[in-house]
């Protein structure tokens, strides 16, 4: 039989995972076992802090989401957010409220997920709180990363001539989320069968275990470009779009046939009679970084090699709106139609 986190305790629990975990930053004085993790500053930088919520029903379903990935995923978004300020993520704090249908074992799940990004990213778990739920799980993490005050990039610095740019390719994650969505109502009272998942690996990866990019933060360094601004895709490249013009106050134009899309992603949408260019302006959860850069910086993309960094479109004045050009030649306004809070 299972062991039960109430046979164990909280400090118990707090105490299993303390002796589970290892730190590796330099940063990292004092992790897991006080009252405070403690942290020094390096020389000439500044801390980004950022924390993201997630509960069960409402940001993931543990249908179809193993508790290691969920562990893994819960803390790649909280990452992603750090790369999003270019900058480099170095530790993270987790808070979890568990109900009584846990058992340890789901616990340890769930912690190995975590661990496993904290190693994949060299990101340090110094601390965090456990306590009861009655509404099932909740995780909440906060991330904490550093970078030198002049290659902070923020939402509103982008200007007219700036050039679009996106990490990788989109709609992925939203598609995968439509295929496990749809197995999950076919299987609905059907224990014997299986979900047809063949031949979709990619897109049920970038659902389940997304990748931040600090991999992108490291080649801007190595190029020596500061965008002008910068935030992830979570909520759809729409949305993501409007947020940038709106804090930058300026219009943008998006072509779409420059919008990247993965083959899986075309093929599920065909599937799905969806518009994969719909999965990528509204879908979210990507985690793919969309940032401004200055003309004159463009070249040094191709000054040496890097990661797949894709020209989607360029930022012009404000009164010109935020429209995207259709591979027929058409212009349509952007609209945030990705995840909103607060409505049925």
């Amino acid at each position: 039989m299972a062991e039960s986190i109430e046979t164990l305790g909280e400090f118990g629990l707090i105490d299993r995972i303390a002796k589970q975990t290892t730190t590796q930053q330099p940063t990292t004085l004092k992790g897991i076992g006080d009252d405070c993790a403690v942290l020094s500053q390096s020389e000439g930088m500044v801390k980004v802090v950022t924390t993201d919520l997630l509960l069960e029903g409402i940001h993931f379903d543990l249908t179809y989401c193993p508790l290691k990935h969920l562990g893994y995923k819960a803390v790649a978004v909280n990452l992603s957010d750090v790369c999003a300020m270019n900058a480099y993520p170095r530790q993270i704090t987790v808070s979890i409220g568990v109900s009584g249908k846990f058992t340890l074992k789901a616990i340890d799940d769930l912690y190995d997920g975590i661990r496993l990004a904290c190693q994949r990213y060299g990101v340090d778990l110094v601390g965090g709180d456990t306590t009861s739920s009655l509404t099932g799980l909740t995780i909440s993490i906060t991330a904490i990363g550093e970078q030198k005050p002049s290659r902070l990039a923020y939402r509103n610095g982008a200007r007219p001539n700036d050039i679009l740019c996106v990490s990788g390719d989109l709609g992925a994650a939203y598609a995968g989320l439509q295929l496990l969505e749809r197995e999950k109502r076919v299987l609905k009272g059907n224990n014997s069968a299986s979900p047809a998942l063949d031949g979709y690996k990619y897109i049920l990866e970038r659902q389940l275990k997304p990748e931040p990019r600090p991999d992108i933060v490291d080649f801007l360094e190595k190029i020596d470009v500061v965008p002008t601004s910068m935030m992830d895709v979570s909520d759809g490249l729409s949305s993501e779009l409007i947020h940038i013009c709106s804090q930058s106050e300026v219009g943008c134009r998006l072509y779409e046939d420059r919008v990247p899309l993965h083959a899986e992603t075309k093929a599920l949408c065909a599937e799905l009679n969806i518009n994969p260019i719909v999965a990528a302006l509204n879908g979210g959860e990507d985690y793919e970084l969309l940032f401004s850069i200055r003309q004159e910086d463009y070249p040094k993309f191709q000054s040496q090699p890097g990661p797949e960094i894709y020209a989607i479109g360029y930022v012009c004045e404000k009164e010109k709106g935020r429209r995207m050009i259709t591979t027929g030649g058409d212009e349509a306004d952007l609209q945030a139609q990705g995840w909103r809070f607060f409505t049925n």
